[in-house]
């Protein structure tokens, strides 16, 4: 499990930690997140990520106050798995045109569109829709420049795919402690290039955002 942060200060990304878990329930995501804490993390305002188990409940407790955006990305693979084939790409279309909205009040009146119009057709979409319209919509509250980094996991493809690649050479480790190291390598290459890289949010949409005194110079989770 790897954790990206972008300081919402300065808009530069960073790695703030990994751990290695044979699963992915709320024990595990306490205790990763509070790990973080007592590394000196706060201020978060979101966390992206896709819907691991234990983790919505994991930020409620640890992160108080932070929202959590469900990957847009691994939504639309859930979504599509209820209806039929045949009708994929126009459900999906149907679907994107809410992340095309220009605001937080346009996108959730077109999510409920798109979601009542879908009812008597495919209920378990829509069912499905209604639940998660928090979680997918929380992108809106930001700034719209920040939106195409905030509302997936995209952002941390590159990543995983250099972690997987790195790791496939090796197949089997011996413990976890070889894992981290080697993962751990990869992510400082990461870390290090990201410092002297184009900042990930120009300061101009960072200024946009809410500020108070104690989230002055921390990090903000974007991924997971």
């Amino acid at each position: 499990m790897i954790v990206v942060g972008v300081r919402a200060q300065t808009g530069e990304r960073e790695i703030l930690g990994l751990d290695v878990s044979p699963n992915e329930d709320g024990a595990f995501w306490t205790s990763f997140l509070r790990s973080l804490v007592a590394r000196g993390l706060s201020g978060v305002r979101l966390v992206s990520s896709d819907t691991h188990r234990g983790l919505k409940g994991a930020i409620e407790a640890v992160l108080q106050g932070a929202s959590w955006q469900r990957c847009r990305v691994h939504f639309m693979r859930n979504a599509l798995c209820l209806v039929p084939k045949a009708a994929q790409q126009m459900v999906g279309a149907t679907i994107r045109t809410v992340f095309a909205q220009p605001d937080a009040r346009s996108a959730q009146e077109q999510w409920r569109r798109v979601s009542d119009g879908f009812r008597h057709r495919f209920s378990r979409l829509s069912e499905l829709m209604d639940e998660a319209e928090q979680d997918l919509l929380a992108y809106a509250a930001f700034p719209q420049e920040h939106w195409q980094k905030i509302w997936s996991n995209n952002p941390l493809e590159r990543v995983n795919k250099e972690v997987k690649r790195r790791t496939n050479v090796v197949g089997i480790f011996p413990n976890e402690a070889a894992v981290v190291r080697l993962v751990g390598s990869v992510l400082l290459e990461q870390h290090d290039e990201w410092q002297v890289s184009k900042r990930y949010f120009r300061a101009g949409s960072l200024a946009k955002l809410p500020r108070e005194e104690e989230m002055q110079e921390q990090p903000e989770l974007v991924a997971g």
